[in-house]
């Protein structure tokens, strides 16, 4: 019995690759592959973030001019290609990216999803209908020079550079100086230090502030280092590392447009078969970023208890009261923004395990995880950046000082001892410690009344201030 043709179907068209035929979305700028790709792989609807789309369309616009400049490529169809390319550069052809991210280790089907997307808009530009594979083929012009194994993290590289520029990079800057404007802002207060958390000697709270603002920049130059290994480029070696089929000046030509268009440092990995076998510098990536999320760990968890209260905790400072806190308990106000901050950091911690079991996937000359691992950096970068960002804005340049409960804490610590133990000995003021702990008196008060020094010279040594600055000469 003769099978009925499915051409002119409503919806949808017919499409062949190596394996047959297959029935693609009439209105779809995507191909068979694609097609075929999206029935193999319905697992997470999770599809490839913009970061990522983009570095695609800029790798295909950039290898479509190196084809050009080398003659291998009509400039005609080479213009159409480039046009193309930076449409999907632009997110204007987003919707027809729809393989999901669990897919062929090797990026292969979003590779091919690329290639049918932009070769099917150029013959669109050119005139033909979608589908033609002429005057423009994804495979022998699109990708020409090219293979997944090179393109897919080559497009993961660059989209993640251009993520920690741009998404992360500039939140993090912010946050450094609203940290540092703090730090200034509280210079005079003293506050009572901790370690163990408990009472330790006093400190100036913007000491404590400046801490703060120097984790972040020491993040900040954790994230910029990356520049250097993100910056390799495995574009060149197409199959396995040797470059087969692809013109030996092809990736540098390529190369070089991609870093005169980005103003990244980009370059020719210096050796295709680690590029493309080993995805180490994801894992130095991942890891730089793991480092920054314990350090805004640290800083949100700080202020978190610094501000607890607001009448039966630490109380120190105040957070910006920006919404509720309770459904039942009337009045009742949450740090939400540090909360939030603490759920991306752990977001991140959860992706970089993602990424360092992905990369275990490189066996040989490939390494098969790299969808799942150019996801869990992307999505870690994007929703640390924002949530900094909210951090900073909502939360950090509104803090603002109890000074009076500041004092009061001061005042109340045992740890005024410490400064007597140099005059008195380390058992005499342990023993004055505990009495002031037993009886609920201060340390003042019990030194004064064992008379272990003059009044005058036990104001001098019991001043809070002095303790949170080096000892000089005179003292």
């Amino acid at each position: 019995m003769k099978k009925k043709s499915t051409d002119g179907a409503p919806g949808f068209r017919r499409e062949t690759d190596s394996l047959g035929e297959v029935l693609v979305p009439s209105g779809a700028y995507f191909g068979a592959q694609t097609q075929r790709a999206v029935e193999n792989f319905p697992i997470s609807g999770i599809r490839f973030p913009r970061r990522f789309l983009e570095a695609l369309g800029r790798i295909k616009r950039a290898a479509a001019r190196a084809n050009q400049d080398l003659g291998l490529l009509d400039p005609r169809l080479a213009e159409a290609i480039a046009q193309a390319a930076t449409e999907v550069v632009d997110g204007k052809l987003d919707a027809h990216f729809v393989v999901d991210v669990f897919q062929t280790g090797s990026g292969t089907s979003t590779n091919m999803n690329a290639n049918e997307v932009i070769a099917n808009r150029a013959n669109e530009i050119l005139g033909a209908q979608r589908g033609s594979k002429t005057p423009v083929h994804p495979n022998d012009m699109v990708n020409r020079g090219q293979s997944s194994n090179d393109v897919i993290p080559t497009a993961m590289h660059l989209a993640s550079l251009q993520s920690l520029e741009g998404d992360l990079l500039p939140p993090l800057r912010r946050l450094e100086t609203a940290l540092g404007a703090k730090s200034e802002e509280f210079g005079g207060i003293v506050k009572i230090g901790r370690t163990h958390l408990q009472d330790a000697t006093p400190i100036l709270l913007g000491q404590e502030f400046s801490g703060y603002a120097s984790q972040v920049g020491h993040s900040v130059r954790r994230i910029e280092s990356l520049r250097n290994p993100l910056g390799e480029l495995a574009l060149g070696g197409t199959a396995v590392g040797t470059g087969i089929n692809a013109h030996p000046r092809f990736a540098a030509l390529a190369i070089e447009r991609l870093a005169g268009e980005t103003g990244l440092p980009l370059r020719e990995a210096s050796n295709h078969f680690e590029a493309q076998a080993a995805k180490d510098a994801m894992i130095e990536s991942s890891g730089a970023l793991r480092s920054v999320a314990v350090s805004l760990w640290k800083i949100a968890q700080d202020l978190r208890f610094l501000a607890s209260g607001p009448r039966c905790g630490i109380g120190e400072i105040v957070l910006p009261a920006i919404q509720p806190g309770s459904s039942i308990m009337p009045g009742k106000v949450n740090p939400v923004m540090a909360e939030a901050l603490l759920q991306a950091c752990a977001q991140v911690h959860g992706n970089d395990l993602a990424i360092v079991f992905a990369a275990q996937g490189s066996n040989f000359e490939l390494n098969v995880m790299m969808p799942v691992m150019a996801h869990n950096f992307l999505q870690g970068v994007s929703i640390l950046g924002k949530a900094v960002d909210l951090f900073t804005r909502k939360c950090v340049e509104g803090v603002q000082a109890d000074e009076k409960r500041c004092a009061e804490l001061v005042e109340k610590s045992l740890a005024l001892v410490t400064p007597l133990a140099l005059r008195i000995g380390y058992d005499r003021a342990a023993e004055i410690a505990k009495e002031a702990h037993a009886t609920g008196r201060s340390i003042r008060q019990v030194a004064l009344a064992r008379k272990v020094l003059p009044e005058e010279e036990l104001d001098r040594v019991l001043d809070p201030r002095r303790m949170t600055r080096p000892p000089t000469e005179g003292d």
